[in-house]
């Protein structure tokens, strides 16, 4: 499991230095992808390919279903991170997410998310509110 925000930075060849405790969960390989609320999604290659099964069943008469693969799949990037714990955002996925120098990187759970700082920062402001407004039975059973 992924937790915690980090602050690394891109250096000039749009290489990133994945948190230190994120890396033995990293270490076989990454697929780096579209996220939404244009962040960039980065799972380990066994949870990318569960996502993709799972996404795979859905019915080609899904639009919805067709339209979300369509963009997920087609934005995936694999790499295995160097013995550094870098990996390499290809520059459509670094425009797509506005990165910059400075950046955020959260643990998610099951996956991690690369942000430009100031829209992490407009995020988390926008959705503090939201947050703390949840009510029981708007999340899963048991939280």
């Amino acid at each position: 499991m992924f937790l915690g925000t980090h602050t690394p930075r891109l250096d000039d060849k749009g290489r990133v230095i994945l948190p230190a405790k994120f890396r033995e969960g990293l270490a076989e390989g990454v697929v780096i992808t579209k996220g939404q609320e244009r962040c960039l999604y980065v799972f380990p290659e066994g949870e990318f390919a569960r996502i993709a099964e799972s996404l795979q069943q859905a019915p080609m008469s899904s639009k919805t279903a067709r339209a979300y693969s369509r963009v997920f799949f087609a934005s995936a990037h694999d790499e295995v991170p160097d013995k550094q714990g870098r990996v390499t955002i290809p520059a459509r996925l670094r425009e797509y997410a506005g990165l910059d120098r400075d950046l955020v990187v959260i643990g998610a759970s099951n996956r991690v998310e690369i942000w430009n700082t100031a829209t992490w920062d407009d995020y988390l402001e926008a959705s503090e509110e939201a947050f703390a407004d949840i009510e029981e039975g708007d999340l899963p059973e048991g939280l």
